[in-house]
């Protein structure tokens, strides 16, 4: 059983004065930046803590941030709303048995994310409301994780959320715990959270090299863990914050030059999430982030979410990523960090009925009823990825997700020139998202046999019937962005070498209604070739014309060139225990015979519209109209 002691946390919010630094709740001075710059890490000397917050709350938020925030869900309603939705998520926590160490595969992830859920909301609340009961069960929470044998750090990731939720509520409850139970969640947050991550710090490998996601969870988690005990325990966590801003910055690089992530929109939420987290935590606890955040691309990043995300809230979902957009409660310290009101408002329209205790701490009482819209097309240079729309405000309009890319990024899939489709209110050209990671060797060598993973599986072409190249890399050549053509064009040339000699696509939004694919391809030796389009729609097909539908809405699909192509329908669902899609379709074109040359085009046209004109075939036309600068 938790001990409150008998000095309580808790005091009405008139008690405060409202003063904020940095700025995160109640005020929103514009123009927005993350801290004043003679605050950001110039000058601060070689020790990190020099700058320490003393008391607690530091983590996100000090005291005064909460007082604000008590003010502010009274008088704002969508605040009030959300307050009432976690109210409610946190009552039923109080019913449901803490965490188990129960593994999923070799992870302990999915109890580390419901630990940090439950500890956050009911600790954040217990500080909004003084509803002792919700402090109470955040302790049982933190005390029972707290007495795992570990939190698995050989799925490190497990490791660095559970620190993460044990560091905030430590942090946030920290005037309502005993000293035994700060003892006890101490010790755990040292033993297994911070020195197994030093352990890997002191090796001369690991997530703290690494550029992807794993290297934003992992050092956000140790750095919020080490900021929470470091007044106790100052040696330990100078060490672990020094490593974590050398490293981090590793990660954030990949942003630049222009915000795009290159392991797809459902590892931007992850990555970022903690990016976020990391330096929000600095700002508030030492006073600085020591100018990452002020990293190329990382104050633009926030559009690429937004573009990622067509007019039916579904992502183009490349790599390993489902395409539910879900929330990202960073958009809005995006928001306010960076002065950038459009992350504001598109994220409060995604999170009406879904909130975190992240939104409601982040969210500006400024809130435009509009922005100025971000453009309609847009080429992510540093991923080659382009999204193409018809309109920012019809959830019937045109959208295309088209990919060069990386075979070689993390969690990438063998998809180089895929592209997904949305019109009149449905996903005709669809990416089957990820597999379950517990198959076996999936990310391993046994990775490239899953069909989900595979080139065939995806929305591009197929030579000889295999996989693209392990390593190759396919770069958006041309782009061009008016209001009747917009269009870009991606070298394959090595994901089928040395199959081919050359091989580019180019895929067009034409009138904002209709898209052209055109693949050409050149090779020494006759080779066969097979276009392929994944769908749940119903087909029909009539040769070289094939009509899908979904509900009322009708699309036609029509090959342009060679003549003698033809449309054929296949399945797409591989045998078990991979993941089945019965009411998924392949719609491809095989040629009638292997080819040395040909040029591959195909028109998608919804019903209603106009056959436009159709600009010229030839990519070396597109690429001179549409050339890039170095």
């Amino acid at each position: 059983m938790c001990s409150p002691r008998g000095r309580q946390f808790f005091v009405p919010a008139v008690t405060f004065l409202l003063i904020l630094v940095p700025p995160l709740i109640g005020t929103d001075p514009s123009p927005r930046t993350p801290l004043p710059s003679g605050k950001r890490g110039r000058g601060q000397g070689d020790d990190v803590l020099k700058t320490l917050v003393a008391e607690h709350p530091r983590l996100l938020a000090q005291g005064q941030d909460w007082a604000a925030l008590q003010k502010f869900v009274v008088k704002d309603e969508l605040a009030r709303n959300w307050r009432q939705r976690l109210q409610t998520e946190a009552r039923r926590m109080l019913t449901e048995p803490p965490v188990e160490h129960k593994l999923i595969g070799p992870r302990l992830l999915d109890k580390s994310r419901t630990a940090l859920r439950r500890i956050s909301t009911l600790a954040a609340l217990y500080r909004l409301d003084g509803d002792k009961t919700f402090a109470e069960r955040a302790c049982r929470e933190m005390l029972t994780a707290a007495a795992f044998k570990d939190w698995n750090p050989s799925h490190f990731l497990d490791t660095a959320e559970m620190t993460t939720a044990l560091a905030l509520g430590y942090d946030w409850l920290y005037g309502y715990l005993s000293a035994e139970d700060r003892a006890a969640i101490r010790s755990a947050l040292v033993e297994k959270g911070l020195k197994p991550g030093l352990a890997v710090y002191r090796k001369g490998s690991g997530w703290h090299k690494l550029t992807n996601n794993w290297n934003q969870v992992c050092n956000g988690g140790m750095a919020i863990g080490a900021l929470a005990i470091a007044d106790e325990e100052p040696e330990l966590a100078r060490t672990i914050l020094t490593y974590a801003k050398t490293s981090i910055a590793l990660a954030m690089a990949s942003f630049a030059p222009d915000g795009g992530w290159a392991e797809g929109p459902g590892y931007w939420g992850y990555a970022t999430r903690y990016n976020v987290l990391y330096l929000a935590a600095m700002q508030s606890g030492l006073g600085t982030d020591f100018d990452l955040g002020r990293l190329p691309g990382f104050d633009r990043t926030g559009d690429f979410r937004m573009h990622s995300i067509g007019p039916l809230g579904r992502t183009f979902n490349f790599a390993d990523a489902n395409d539910g957009a879900g929330t990202a409660s960073q958009m809005l310290w995006l928001a306010r960090t960076f002065d950038q009101p459009r992350y504001q408002v598109h994220e409060c329209a995604l999170a009406t009925d879904r909130p975190e205790i992240f939104h409601l701490l982040w969210l500006s009482p400024n809130r435009p009823a509009s922005v100025e819209p971000l453009p309609r097309d847009v080429l992510y240079r540093g991923i080659d990825t382009a999204f193409f729309r018809g309109s920012w405000d019809d959830p019937e309009a045109l959208f295309v997700g088209f990919r060069g890319g990386d075979n070689a990024a993390s969690h990438s899939h063998l998809d180089l020139g895929n592209f997904v489709m949305d019109a009149l209110g449905q996903r005709w050209a669809l990416d089957l998202g990820p597999d379950d990671y517990n198959l076996p060797g999936y990310f391993g060598k046994e990775r490239w046999t899953y069909y989900r993973l595979r080139t065939e599986g995806h929305n591009t072409l197929t030579i000889d019937g295999e996989n693209q190249a392990l390593k190759a890399r396919a770069p958006i050549i041309a782009f061009r962005s008016t209001p009747e053509r917009a269009f870009a064009v991606a070298d394959l040339s090595t994901a089928f070498g040395p199959k081919v000699t050359q091989a580019r696509r180019g895929l067009a939004v034409l009138d904002r209604k209709s898209v052209l694919v055109v693949d050409e391809i050149q090779a020494a030796q006759p080779v066969a070739v097979v276009w392929n389009f994944h769908t749940k729609a119903r087909i029909d097909i009539q040769g070289s014309r094939a009509i899908l539908k979904q509900g009322k809405a009708t699309l036609e699909a029509r090959i342009l060139s060679p003549k003698e192509a033809s449309f054929s329908a296949v399945s797409a669902n591989p045998p078990p225990p991979q993941a089945q899609q019965p009411g998924v379709s392949n719609l491809t074109i095989r040629l009638p015979e292997p080819v040395r040359q040909t040029r591959l085009s195909v028109l998608l046209t919804p019903a209603g519209v106009n056959v436009p004109a159709i600009p010229p075939a030839s990519l070396d036309a597109w690429s001179a109209e549409g050339k890039l600068s170095h």
